[in-house]
C-alpha cells in the first residue's frame, strides 16, 4: 500500500538521541589523543526525523536526553527543524548519549557509543508516547533501535496502534557491527520486515533482510513476504526503488566531494518518507532523497546537511549527477 498521507498524522521515529564527536584525522580507532570536533546532534532516528521535518513533513520523536547542554542543544535543533519533541523525556540522572566516530583510509568508520549507560536508553511507553501514537500517521523504525529494550517496548506497542488507524510503517535496517544482534533482536527485525510498507536498506542489508543472496532474488523474496515498496540506497552509485509489479525507478548519485558520510542514509530516508507522504510522485521523492543524502556528506556533522525543499532544488540545479 502507499504510505499514509501526511494529513493522517506525523511520521514518528523511536530510538536513540545522541551527540556525535568527530575525529578530524583519518586512522584506526581512538588509541591516541587527537583533534576532535563537535558536539553535533545525532542518533540515526533523530537524523531521520530532523530531515523529515526540515523538508516539510509532519514529524515527531520518541526518545530521551540528559538534563545537560548536549540534551538541550539536540532538542533545540529538533524543535527548530519542525520536530514535535513532546514525547522526548529529559532524564536528570543520566548524561545524553554520545557517539565518537573516526574515519579510516578506506572510508569505513570506527564508533565508540555510549547508549546503554546514558539517557538515550532510558525512556519507555509513557502518557506522552501514547498520546503521540494515537495521532500518528506513520512509524519509522531503525534497526539500531532494536538493540534498546526501551525502544523495543515503544515500537511493539506503536506498530499496532499506528496500523489500526490506517497508518504505515517504514524500516531502515541500519545494522552496525558495534551493535549486538541476538536471536530475539533478529526475530523482532524479521517481524518488522514482514510488516513494512517501505524498506530502506543499504547495500548488503537488502540480502540480510530477505535472507537470500542476490539482488533480484532478495527483492522477490521481500515482496513475497508482504513488503510494499523497497528503496535500495547505493551510496555513490545512486538509488533504486522497486515496486511489487516488477517496475523500478533509478536515481543517479550526485557528484560531490565527501567530507562526512555519517547520516547520509538517514537524511535520504527522512526526505523520501516525507515526500511520499506529502503526495509526491516516486520519481520526485527519490530525486529529493538522493539530493538529501548527497548534500549531507558535503559538511561535517551527521545532520548538518539536512535541508529544506528549496535548498534541495538549488542543490539539484547546481550539482551534476
Amino acid at each position: 500500500m502507499p504510505l499514509a498521507p501526511d494529513s493522517l498524522g506525523p511520521t514518528v521515529a523511536v530510538g536513540e538521541i545522541l551527540v556525535e564527536i568527530v575525529a578530524t584525522t583519518v586512522g584506526t580507532g581512538f588509541t591516541a589523543p587527537q583533534p576532535l570536533m563537535g558536539p553535533y546532534p545525532s542518533g540515526a532516528p533523530a537524523i531521520f526525523i530532523d530531515q523529515c521535518g526540515r523538508i516539510g513533513g509532519a514529524a515527531a520523536m520518541v526518545g530521551a536526553v540528559g538534563d545537560d547542554d548536549f540534551g538541550r542543544m539536540t532538542l533545540q535543533r529538533l524543535r527548530a527543524d519542525g520536530v514535535d519533541v513532546s514525547a522526548v523525556a529529559t532524564v536528570p540522572d543520566w548524561p545524553t548519549g554520545s557517539a565518537f566516530v573516526r574515519y579510516r583510509d578506506d572510508g569505513s568508520r570506527d564508533f565508540v557509543f555510549n547508549i546503554a549507560t546514558s539517557a538515550a536508553a532510558r525512556f519507555g511507553w509513557s502518557d506522552a508516547a501514547a498520546q503521540l501514537m494515537a495521532r500518528a500517521g506513520h512509524l519509522h523504525v531503525m534497526g539500531s533501535a532494536l538493540s534498546m529494550p526501551a525502544a523495543v517496548e515503544v515500537i511493539a506497542r506503536a506498530v499496532d496502534i499506528v496500523a489500526a488507524r490506517g497508518g504505515t510503517l517504514s524500516l531502515d535496517p541500519n545494522l552496525r557491527k558495534e551493535l549486538a544482534l541476538d536471536a530475539a533482536t533478529e526475530a523482532r527485525f524479521a517481524d518488522l520486515v514482514t510488516r513494512a510498507d517501505l524498506l530502506l536498506p543499504s547495500g548488503e542489508e537488502l540480502e540480510l533482510a530477505a535472507g537470500v543472496r542476490g539482488e533480484a532474488a532478495a527483492v522477490a523474496a521481500l515482496f513475497a513476504r508482504g513488503v510494499g515498496e523497497i528503496v535500495l540506497k547505493r551510496g555513490a552509485n545512486g538509488a533504486t526503488a522497486f515496486l511489487p509489479d516488477g517496475s523500478r525507478v533509478e536515481a543517479p548519485a550526485f557528484a560531490v566531494t565527501e567530507l562526512d558520510p555519517t547520516g547520509a542514509g538517514d537524511c535520504f530516508g527522512g526526505a523520501y518518507v516525507a515526500c511520499r507522504r506529502l503526495g509526491m510522485p516516486l520519481e520526485t521523492a527519490l530525486a529529493y532523497a538522493s539530493a538529501a543524502g548527497a548534500r549531507n556528506v558535503t559538511v561535517r556533522g551527521p545532520m548538518e546537511g539536512a535541508g529544506t525543499r528549496a535548498q534541495f532544488d538549488d542543490f539539484i540545479r547546481e550539482t551534476q549527477p
